[in-house]
């Protein structure tokens, strides 16, 4: 899944340089991998782990001391393990066919959240606990916006930023990470003029909900299906915040968007009205009804970041200073696409959608399996493997 081989080019790549030792970049991410998939995340969890797979090769056996792991950590650098979530994220991509589109599109979906982390002076000042909370009484937050891959379930962009960035600062920062034809989903905190022209203009596409603070009057318009049609928004008269004056100024004086609303109606409740808005124009290639589809399966994206945060354990960080906060979260996110990764082969290996099959379960199975995989021959590690696939 992560042979040493992958490990070593991505040190080759950046060039970084490192000492032949026990905690060398490889076994120490190795080590950083097995503690956030294990329900017992403790520095002295890891180390036993290493331990143990030493006693079984008959080599001597180190302190179990947890001193020199925790600085080998400290020493794998950001950009290193950002550069490996990021790989295995694309390497999954990589592998969908026709059959894995939304009418021919890749499609991303963009989310927030937020983490907190141990209550240290250092954490404070990089990541302040809310206003709300009395100095002394609360914990240190960060907020991290994700992209991921609606096909393959994989985090393919993060973005990490105090609490009180606004979610649609978080999506500048991410919408670099798209790719042509891409179409972007997401929730009613991204729906902005800029962000709608800024991913057209990079050759992607939006679907989002319209934000509440937006009115269009329903006989605007030009219609083009039942509950569907195209409308003219103008420029913004003033800057916002999240602007700077050349960027605001780079904005065309209008642009058209599609606006689609649907009617959500559960006996008992209230019938609530959905409206989105989006960029995909064409009702010929993009129907109405498709488009509804697509924004429905964003909530299975916000199932992705609640595993992550809840099944994982990423919502309660262990690391002490802002540098191992940032370093704690990329590997939680390495972690997650490694199962992922997991999952695709297993679906594709005995024809299950990799989507429909469970991340606990993976989990669970592949911690199992890992202590056998490590301890078998050549030979026999890939029936062990195969053994693991079949399991799902």
């Amino acid at each position: 899944m992560l042979p040493a081989s992958v490990i070593e080019q991505a040190l080759s790549e950046l060039k970084i340089r490192y000492y032949q030792r026990l905690f060398d970049p490889i076994v120490t991410l190795w080590a950083f991998l097995a503690q956030v998939l294990d329900t017992d995340k403790s520095c002295h969890n890891a180390v036993s782990k290493v331990i143990a797979y030493l006693a079984g090769q008959g080599v001597e056996i180190p302190s179990t001391d947890t001193s020199a792991y925790c600085q080998a950590r400290s020493r794998l650098p950001e950009k290193f393990l950002e550069k490996l979530f990021s790989q295995v994220g694309q390497s999954l991509e990589e592998k969908l066919g026709t059959e894995h589109l939304w009418c021919g599109r890749n499609v991303k979906v963009i989310d927030g959240s937020t983490v907190s982390m141990p209550d240290t002076v250092e954490n404070q000042k990089a990541y302040p606990q809310p206003k709300t909370q009395k100095a002394g009484c609360g914990f240190p937050i960060a907020k991290i916006g994700v992209i991921f891959s609606l096909a393959t379930g994989a985090a393919v962009a993060l973005c990490i930023d105090v609490l009180n960035t606004h979610d649609i600062k978080l999506a500048r920062n991410l919408y670099s990470f798209l790719k042509p034809n891409d179409v972007l989903v997401g929730d009613r905190a991204f729906c902005a003029y800029a962000d709608m022209f800024t991913i057209k203009n990079i050759n992607c596409d939006a679907v989002f909900r319209k934000h509440q603070s937006r009115t269009t009057a329903m006989r605007k318009g030009k219609i083009v299906g039942d509950c569907d049609k195209l409308v003219t928004w103008y420029k913004p008269k003033t800057c916002s915040k999240g602007l700077n004056k050349d960027e605001f100024n780079a904005l065309p004086p209008s642009i058209t968007v599609r606006e689609i609303y649907y009617y959500i109606v559960i006996p008992g409740f209230r019938t609530q009205q959905v409206s989105l808005i989006t960029t995909l124009l064409d009702e010929g290639t993009y129907s109405t009804l498709a488009i509804v589809g697509l924004y429905g399966q964003r909530w299975d994206v916000e199932l992705d970041l609640r595993h992550i945060k809840t099944t994982l354990g990423m919502d309660v960080l262990r690391c002490k200073t802002p540098s191992m906060v940032r370093k704690e979260i990329y590997v939680y996110l390495l972690a997650y696409n490694l199962l992922r990764s997991l999952m695709w082969s297993a679906g594709t290996t005995y024809s299950t959608p990799p989507l429909r099959l469970s991340l606990q379960g993976t989990r669970h199975h592949l911690n199992n399996f890992i202590p056998e995989l490590l301890a078998a021959i050549s030979t026999k590690r890939l029936k062990i493997y195969r053994t693991l696939l079949e399991w799902h």
